[in-house]
């Protein structure tokens, strides 16, 4: 073959295997194309839907506003006429300082050390957070630094610390919004005004009064500086813990601020040389106002709520309630408040009882109107109260309410299901006779005066605190009815999973206890015809422009049948004429009511209601000990009645709404030979709040021998 035509057949097959390769190199270019493309499209279309996401769900759940932190006006607490409770004044150390009274060398310091791009960007300083985002990922740190001064404002407003990649990318977005309504000037005055520099300064007007006795626009570059670098760790830059910390910090803070062109070298070196002078100022402290316990139940819902509504943290809530200029009309009647006070403070209106360890007896009450729900007034303690945040008995105390949770958990459930009758007729048998065999329970209690009576009524049962009847109708009743009408129509919030038995449902002796508003509010039910009304201290929280803050109107649903709460409130009065509550009633008013004592003595309680109001008395104390008994007549009625009788007068007479019906001595429980009975509910619909009438079988329980043991001796008799 000529050599040229094998060049040739060797040409075209070299064209031929280049164009293979060359084919198969753009194809898996076009690939590797395509793959980078869709990754691209995914990963942004995914930004976009976790942008979208994180503004309209996330971010739009913090509902605040530099407005909200007038941080220098206090608010006003006012009673239901418009009458001056008390003036809330922040307890932090914080005096406001305007933009024009901060020095240029103070702001120029903090963005130098905090945030360079300051002036540069919207809220976020896109460098810095990519480099922490590189940063986290290689030393696998989740702390993800970066924050500007803005985003730090907000933070400290929020008080949203939590450590996560999704609070940080929250917080930026925040920022980018923040920035949108407020400019450079407010977010640096806010910043120094809010931001804390140790030494329990909160702002820059405390921390340059503790560090420097001087006002902030009389500091030195060099006292600036020195200021600022505290910021950054408060406790191991201040100057009373370490000044060669601080020193070493001031001198960083200088450097930046000559390095970015802040100040001048000569300036520089001065302000290093300066030496500091660091003194506390001697400052009178102010008398602090004593808030009485309904201005301090007050705050605590106030905040709460503002907690809720605003999407903020507590600290924050409570910066808004003291600093915001707020206007807070609470549902406090004076007149009534007054005469609660005058009982309360003095404590030798409560009788002695024996104590080892010296503890006055103590004791709560709180007195609402059951149609509103209105908390009228309370007390949270006996004598004069003497501080702030101390213990409120009528709100944070959990105490066991003993008997007095038999109407709640067992007469009027059973009632409302039409399994009694006022005349129902029930065996009091004793324990050791054998003659009552719960169907579901492994005990049988013993009654607290040891007095067994035979076959009686339920009213009569009622009435003498029958703890033989009280598990008997539990029996029939089934725990899980019971237990859901105490939680979910009654509205105990304290109920654990282990007070889902016999024990605390029919005689009391709650695992953690109930407080006495709750109390109080629970048999509101009785006396508003069944219906229930949550409890509220306030009705009203206005700002300083007069725009709601918050509404709290009155919450009201139906508990229970109506012909129910009248059958209750019938029988109670029967325990107020004749039963363990005698001595609670006074001339001109009907009242019902029942009393309450847990083992041992250790607690006694009276809730009675009169057609106007409904008042809960719980007294006992402070730590409960087995030598300590509260023996004798129950002191909560006493004090109930001296407080309720002066409440009423001048009142008109009325009278409680009579039952339609009552019921015919015809069911017996504790009887085996006789049938289960069944009567006929009431015709009143089953309010919607009324759980379901199926109980599933209890589990068996052990009951101690007697929730309230009353010796024989007692000259009334009484039982909770």
């Amino acid at each position: 073959m000529p050599k040229n035509k094998k060049l040739d057949k060797a040409g075209r097959a070299a064209r031929t295997a280049g164009g293979v390769i060359g084919g198969a190199v753009s194809l898996t270019l076009k690939i590797i194309l395509t793959v980078v493309l869709v990754f691209l499209t995914t990963a942004l279309l995914f930004m976009c839907i976790f942008a979208f996401y994180v503004k309209t769900t996330l971010v739009e759940e913090i509902d605040i506003s530099l407005d909200d932190f007038s941080l220098s006006e206090s608010s006003t607490v006012y009673d239901n006429s418009g009458g001056v409770l008390a003036t809330l004044s922040g307890s932090e150390n914080r005096i406001w300082v305007d933009y024009e009274d901060i020095p240029k060398d103070l702001e120029h310091a903090l963005v130098a050390i905090e945030d360079k791009r300051f002036y540069e960007h919207k809220g976020v300083d896109w460098y810095r957070t990519v480099g922490a985002v590189f940063s986290m990922f290689l030393s696998m740190d989740s702390t993800f630094g970066g924050s500007t001064i803005t985003q730090q404002l907000i933070k400290n407003l929020t008080g949203d610390n939590e450590v996560t990649v999704q609070r940080k990318l929250v917080e930026i977005f925040r920022a980018l919004e923040f920035e949108k309504k407020y400019d450079k000037e407010e977010i640096i005055e806010w910043y120094l005004n809010a931001v804390y520099f140790g030494e329990g300064c909160n702002g820059i007007y405390t921390a340059s009064q503790t560090y420097f006795g001087k006002e902030p626009s009389e500091l030195s570059l060099a006292e600036c500086a020195s200021l600022v670098g505290i910021v950054n760790l408060p406790t191991y830059y201040s100057p009373y813990y370490s000044v060669e910390n601080n020193k070493e910090r001031q001198e960083t803070v200088l450097r930046e601020m000559y390095e970015q062109g802040y100040i001048s070298y000569d300036e520089y070196t001065s302000a290093k040389n300066e030496e500091l002078v660091f003194q506390r100022s001697e400052t009178e402290v102010a008398t602090q106002e004593i808030y009485p316990y309904y201005v301090e139940a007050v705050i605590d819902d106030v905040i709460s709520d503002l907690m809720e509504v605003r999407g903020v943290n507590y600290e924050t809530a409570e910066k808004l309630l003291y600093s915001g200029g707020y206007k807070i009309y609470t549902c406090c009647d004076s007149r009534i408040q007054s005469i609660v006070d005058t009982v309360y403070e003095n404590p030798d209106n409560f009788p002695s009882y024996y104590s080892s360890s010296g503890q006055q007896l103590q004791s709560a009450i709180v007195i609402m109107d059951p149609h509103t729900g209105n908390i009228v007034a309370m007390s949270g303690g006996v004598g004069e109260k003497n501080g702030n945040l101390v213990l409120n008995r009528a709100t944070d105390s959990l105490r066991p309410p003993g008997s007095s949770i038999k109407p709640l958990s067992i007469y009027a459930p059973a009632l409302d299901l039409g399994i009694i009758t006022q005349n129902t007729l029930v065996n009091d048998a004793s324990p050791e006779s054998g003659e009552v065999t719960p169907e579901h329970f492994s005990f049988y209690p013993r009654n607290s005066d040891w007095r067994y009576e035979g076959i009686i009524t339920v009213r009569y049962a009622l009435a003498k605190s029958k703890n033989t009847v009280a598990v008997q109708i539990l029996d029939k009743l089934g725990i899980e009815t019971s237990f859901s009408y105490l939680k979910n129509n009654f509205g105990l919030t304290s109920l654990v999973d282990a007070d889902y038995n016999p024990s605390p449902l029919a005689m009391g002796q709650l695992t953690n206890g109930a407080s006495v508003r709750e109390m109080a509010q629970a048999y509101c039910v009785f006396a508003n015809d069944g219906i229930f009304s949550k409890s509220r201290t306030y009705s009203q929280v206005l700002d300083a422009g007069g725009n709601i803050v918050l509404d709290n109107p009155v919450e009201q649903r139906q508990a229970i049948r109506p012909n129910t709460a009248y059958n209750m409130v019938d029988m109670m009065i029967g325990s107020v004429t004749s039963g363990t509550s005698a001595g609670a009633g006074f001339y001109g008013m009907e009242v019902a009511g029942k009393t309450g004592s847990s083992g041992d003595y250790l607690d006694r309680w009276f809730a009675g209601m009169t057609p106007y109001y409904v008042g809960v008395v719980w007294t006992g104390f402070d730590i409960p000990k087995t030598n300590e008994q509260i023996k004798g007549t129950n002191p909560a009625i006493s004090v109930w009645r001296s407080i309720m009788q002066q409440v009423h007068e001048g009142l008109e007479y009325k009278t409680f709404t009579n039952p339609t019906s009552i019921g015919e001595d015809t069911q017996i429980f504790g009887d085996l030979t006789s049938p289960t009975p069944s009567p006929t509910p009431t015709p009143t619909p089953t309010p919607s709040a009324t759980p379901e009438q199926t109980a599933t079988e209890p589990p068996a329980a052990t009951l101690p021998p007697d929730d309230e043991p009353i010796i024989p001796t007692d000259p009334v008799g009484l039982a909770a």
